[in-house]
């Protein structure tokens, strides 16, 4: 005889934690711009890409799309008071600028600016010349 177990499966509520201090991570790329906001430890609390608030192709790496992804990252966020941050720039696009700017107006007072952007040091070993 199979039993069958009658225990209802709750849903737990989620508990915000409160976080006053924290990072921005922005990833601008030629094709997109990806903000991700963490607690000081690296915990994600929220993110937001430009494909995510609707922008199609090369809309998406527009300064006014960056502004509009630290927008709905930050609405995301807000229930968590993060109030100060650190931000992490990477990425060569056209929304770094105006996703920094937008980190300020939206609320978050901004500590610290680091680009960590990779710089090629002599890259990897080139390919051997042909002979013909």
């Amino acid at each position: 005889m199979a039993v069958q177990s009658k225990s209802k499966s709750r849903a737990k509520n989620k508990v915000a934690r409160q976080v006053s201090q924290g990072c921005a991570y922005i990833q601008s790329t030629y094709n997109n711009t990806i903000v991700t906001l963490t607690d000081l430890n690296g915990n994600a609390l929220g993110w937001s890409s430009a494909g995510n608030c609707g922008f199609k192709g090369p809309k998406k790496s527009t300064p006014y799309a960056a502004s509009i992804v630290v927008k709905t990252a930050a609405d995301r966020v807000k229930e968590t008071g993060l109030k100060e941050i650190n931000v992490f720039v990477t990425g060569v696009g056209s929304g770094r600028d105006s996703a920094i700017r937008a980190l300020n107006a939206n609320g978050f007072q901004v500590l610290s600016i680091k680009d960590t952007t990779p710089l090629p040091h002599n890259g990897c070993r080139q390919k051997k010349p042909r002979r013909v």
